[in-house]
């Protein structure tokens, strides 16, 4: 865990449930801020979920990234649950509505792009849909309950959009990605070779966290490996 200045927080809803989360941010400036949407919580999925936890951890000391992590309604992390229960990728809706508002107007950020993770990757390209966010990055997408009109959104809107695809991911393999995103054509496809869909191990880590600050904060490539 390198120096960041981390504080925990909560936020409610529009239907009144009361969301938790933590917020890392760097300790000089500030080139960017991610809300992340993690995984699918009835495998699993939280906002510690590692790719998440290690982004907070390094990110912001190793390339001016804010990172804003948070559960979605039902789900239970080291930091505690948030109210509600599971809504299938429906009512949380209201989950990342608030989250993008809760950003901007209580964290005071600037530049906000949203990722996500798996199930994140869905919430992401339904529900991040507020203008204020530059563009969206997403980790092993599977389309579980993205429809055509999602993506037929984000063609006509024209934000950039990045997708690492995993050559051996349990879903959507890159063929068939680039097949289903075909549609948008401003999103830019990167495979990856040998990876899974659950980034496991260090250099699957490091990948994803480098590809992230290609995006935001080029200058700070390459990312250190040791410190």
């Amino acid at each position: 865990m390198l120096p960041a200045n981390r504080r925990s927080f909560s936020f409610k809803t529009a239907d009144g449930l009361n969301l938790i989360g933590e917020v890392s941010t760097p300790i000089g400036n500030r080139a960017a801020s991610i809300l992340c949407l993690h995984p699918l919580p009835t495998a699993g999925g939280m906002m510690d979920s590692h790719v998440y936890k290690k982004a907070a951890n390094r990110l912001p000391a190793m390339a001016d990234i804010e990172i804003i992590r948070f559960n979605t309604r039902g789900t239970t992390s080291e930091a505690g649950t948030s109210e509600g229960s599971f809504g299938e990728g429906v009512s949380e809706k209201f989950d990342v509505e608030a989250a993008i508002e809760y950003s901007f107007n209580a964290l005071g950020v600037q530049t906000l792009w949203v990722m996500g993770w798996s199930f994140g990757t869905d919430l992401a390209l339904k529900f991040a849909r507020d203008p204020r966010v530059k563009g969206l990055i997403l980790l092993s997408p599977p389309l579980r309950t993205s429809e055509v009109s999602d993506l037929e959104f984000w063609a006509k809107d024209g934000r950039p959009i990045t997708a690492l695809i995993p050559e051996f991911d349990d879903y959507l393999q890159p063929v068939a990605a680039a097949k289903a995103f075909q549609i948008i054509s401003q999103i830019k496809l990167i495979n990856v070779d040998e990876a899974k869909h659950l980034w496991v191990g260090e250099p699957a880590i490091y990948r994803v966290l480098s590809e992230i600050t290609k995006i935001i904060s080029p200058e700070k490539l390459p990312l250190p490996t040791e410190i």
